[in-house]
């Protein structure tokens, strides 16, 4: 699958409101998105849970025993960081939210260290 990027100056409109994270967090967060709405039977609007759940699960896949560390380089530290990134991606206007989200809904929905680490799922109990 080839590298997403954001086209000439979409980037710099989300730096001007969001500047924590690296360009990549936010691509990373689109794929995640795409990955759960695609194991749906039809596409729908996605809570902060499952969005951060689709996060973990992307981050795993493609990073492996690396995935904290790879997040964490681009910003990402815990849940709550990944709907910074989701609502600075809305007010931009790149994503749609409803009325009811907020970012309360990505806060706490895993440990980062527990989800990537004591979880990952090669970890055998004895290793935990």
């Amino acid at each position: 699958m080839p590298e997403l990027a954001f086209r000439d100056g979409v980037f710099d409109r989300i730096r001007l409101r969001e500047s924590r994270y690296d360009e990549r967090a936010y691509l990373f967060v689109l794929a995640a998105l795409e990955l759960v709405q695609q194991k749906l039977p039809e596409r729908r609007h996605l809570t902060g849970r499952e969005l951060a759940h689709g996060c973990r699960e992307l981050a795993l896949m493609r990073y492996g025993v690396l995935a904290r560390t790879v997040l964490e380089h681009w910003g990402m530290r815990t849940t709550a960081d990944i709907g910074e990134v989701v609502f600075a991606l809305v007010d931009t206007g790149l994503l749609m939210s409803q009325p009811q989200d907020t970012k309360d809904e990505f806060a706490d929905v895993f440990d980062f260290h527990e989800a990537f680490d004591r979880a990952y799922p090669w970890t055998t109990p004895a290793d935990a």
